[in-house]
Formats: C-alpha cells, structure tokens, sequence
C-alpha cells in the first residue's frame, strides 16, 4: 500500500504552518485536529516512564495541552524532514530553542536531536506520532534557566507538576496503552 506523495507533501507543510501559527499564540492545542479520533502520541521520559496519549482529546488536552504547558514562547524549527510514502510514514527532526536570551547573549537550546515520527492515516491527518529528545539535555536546560532567573513561571509551574506521581498520561515504562514502538515492533 502507498500513499499518494503530493498528498503527504501537502500534509507535511499543512503541519509545518500549523506549528509555525501554534508557536506564535504560545498554544499547541489546535494541532489536535490534524489527527484521526483513535491517535495516539507518546513518547519515552528514561529508564522508568512513557508518556502516552490516546485518541484526539487526549493529545489536545494532555500531549499538546498539560505537557507543551509552560513551553509558550518556544519554537521547534524543523530542521529535516523525510518522507516514505510507501509506508505513509514522515520523520521530522527539530530543535527546542527558548526564546528568553542568555545572559550575555545567544539563545537557550536543548542540546541533541529532537524529533518527531509520524504515521499518515489519509486525509491529512495523523494516525500516530512519537516524539525522541534528549531529556538529560532538557533536563540540564531547565535547570540552567532556573538558575539564570529566565526560566518562565508557567515552565517552572510544569516542572514543579512533573514532580508529582499520577500524571495524565505517564505510565511505567511498557505499560501504556498503546506501544511506544508503532511498527514493527
């Protein structure tokens, strides 16, 4: 089964422009739309936890929601994009840059690749995503902007959230409803 190749050009610029228009208004919300009802998003925090969104509300309110909380301000510019339109597939690979300036000067960056791997369901929308991230580096970031008194209070009001246990969507590492590994696995 194939896919037909402009439709999945026309869907990787939709959610580039998308993103670009979600940044801008500090809101990632509305990319919701560009999944299927049943999606699912997730990504891995480390040796213990998955986070895991199932299905269109989840990835509004909890993945783009509660998780991008804070991260007004942020852009991930997409540095790459790969597209398999045989596997109806899209890798996109980002960087995480803040927009409160270094003393001194330059940006603040979470080192390493950041990404972002799709699978195409039609109709210009998703039928999964699992992002990858350095999160020792973010992790080191956040607290380096602590630090230097430019970390925003709703990223410190996230981080202080994400020390709690029972979060939406957190689950033991292998225990979220849907795998981490999509295909293939």
């Amino acid at each position: 089964m194939g896919f037909d190749r402009d439709e999945l050009d026309q869907m990787v610029q939709r959610w580039l422009d998308a993103n670009r228009a979600c940044e801008a208004i500090g809101d990632w919300r509305p990319l919701a739309d560009l999944y299927v009802e049943d999606a699912t998003y997730g990504w891995n925090f480390g040796p213990n936890e998955d986070f895991m969104a199932v299905g269109r509300d989840e990835i509004r309110d909890v993945a783009l929601g509660l998780e991008m909380g804070g991260l007004d301000g942020w852009s991930y510019p997409y540095m790459e994009v790969l597209i398999d339109d045989r596997k109806g597939q899209v890798l996109g690979l980002w960087k995480q840059v803040a927009d409160a300036p270094r003393p001194g000067g330059g940006t603040y960056e979470v080192g390493g690749i950041g990404g972002s791997w799709f699978g195409y369901a039609g109709n210009f929308q998703w039928a999964w995503q699992r992002d990858f991230f350095d999160f020792g580096n973010a992790t080191a970031l956040f607290l380096e902007m602590m630090g230097d008194g430019t970390l925003s209070a709703g990223m410190t009001a996230r981080m202080e959230r994400s020390l709690k246990q029972d979060l939406p969507g957190h689950y033991r590492f292998g225990e979220a409803p849907a795998p981490i590994w999509p295909v293939g696995s």
